[in-house]
């Protein structure tokens, strides 16, 4: 059985969302209402609210 190609990319990438799954369950559990709003959420998930250029990386590399 051969290799995956870019697993280790892969795996970064799973980590990364996990991490931020994380993120949202904390705050969630210490939220006073039933939801978090959308803000908060984009807090967390450091949404910014400019757009990245084309060909941007997801973190506004090239």
């Amino acid at each position: 059985m051969g290799g995956m190609r870019g697993g280790g990319v892969q795996d970064a990438v799973a980590l990364a969302e996990i991490e931020l799954c994380g993120e949202l369950m904390i705050v969630a559990s210490t939220a006073a209402g039933e939801r978090l709003s959308f803000a908060v959420i984009d807090e967390v998930l450091r949404v910014r609210e400019a757009r990245m250029p084309v060909g941007a990386g997801c973190w506004g590399e090239e």
